[in-house]
């Protein structure tokens, strides 16, 4: 493994596969898997979830770096990718930390016509150290008083969800992420963890289906998803999830919400920010 070193990988995912993935997640936002909805949006068409297409990505990342743990990811979502188009998942070396067994990786989704489904870098613990470390503490943005949409700052929405040895099953066949941390107990033991983690694309997930099912609601955008992974989280375990409005930009139709998910004891297992369009998000007012 040396800086420069990129692995390249081709895809394609269809409406089978959305719906598998809205299905796993409860993320059946209609951009996703409703064709009529879709249709009258500016994508014309249903459109992957963004955790698919990162799902995706840690499949490339299990298979180039078995055992290696997600510390960090961060997440854009410049244009739309739809059912049926060959993608090429990229993930280049950008700086290794020897010393502390660290790895920073840039990680792309690429559509047919060159234009970018995804973007962004990952920060990964490479096999055989302790995954976890003490993270630093958040700073909060400052309140903004402004309202769109009914939406305003301090909203919040939550949801408690176990993950089943079933759905990891699931995950691994429709994602493709073999990655030996969440499938081989023997191996995750001898990291130190309890045995197989979640994976973060059904982390994400949680996420994913707040947002696009809660707050904002149906018919938000995925735009960009920041994510700490800080503890792991395992089968079984009823995890909480929270996003809460923390910054509204009604110009441009934007949303900016702190992502939270923790443990049956309180722990952060991850945590983040992310920001949404929320064009096509009918809400009361």
């Amino acid at each position: 493994m040396k800086v420069g070193q990129v692995t390249s990988v081709k895809r394609v995912f269809d409406q089978d596969d959305f719906d598998r993935f809205a299905a796993l997640s409860g993320d059946d936002n209609p951009i996703h898997v409703d064709p009529a909805f879709a249709a009258r949006t500016g994508f014309g068409r249903t459109v992957a979830h963004g955790m698919l297409l990162y799902s995706a990505v840690c499949a490339v990342l299990g298979e180039r770096l078995p055992g290696a743990v997600q510390l960090e990811q961060e997440l854009m979502f410049p244009s739309a990718t739809y059912a049926g188009e060959e993608i090429t998942i990229q993930l280049e070396v950008t700086e290794l930390r020897q010393s502390e067994r660290l790895a920073e990786l840039s990680t792309v989704v690429a559509r047919p016509d060159g234009s970018v489904g995804l973007q962004g870098r990952t920060l990964v613990r490479l096999p055989g150290e302790t995954p976890f470390q003490k993270p630093p503490p958040q700073t909060p943005m400052p309140p903004d008083p402004q309202t769109c949409k009914g939406l305003e700052i301090g909203q919040t929405a939550r949801t408690l969800r176990s993950f089943t040895s079933q759905d990891l099953a699931e995950y691994a066949d429709l994602s493709g992420d073999v990655n030996p941390i969440f499938t081989d107990a023997a191996y995750a033991r001898r990291l130190g963890l309890a045995g197989p983690m979640i994976p973060g694309g059904l982390l994400g997930g949680l996420f994913s289906y707040l947002l696009g099912t809660r707050l904002p609601g149906r018919g938000t955008h995925y735009l960009k998803q920041r994510i700490e992974f800080l503890a792991p989280a395992y089968p079984g375990q009823e995890l909480g999830a929270i996003v809460d409005i923390i910054r509204l930009r009604p110009e441009k139709q934007l949303v900016n919400l702190s992502t939270l998910c923790t443990n049956p004891a309180g722990e952060t297992v991850c945590r983040g920010e992310a920001l949404v369009l929320v064009k096509d998000v009918k809400r009361k007012t």
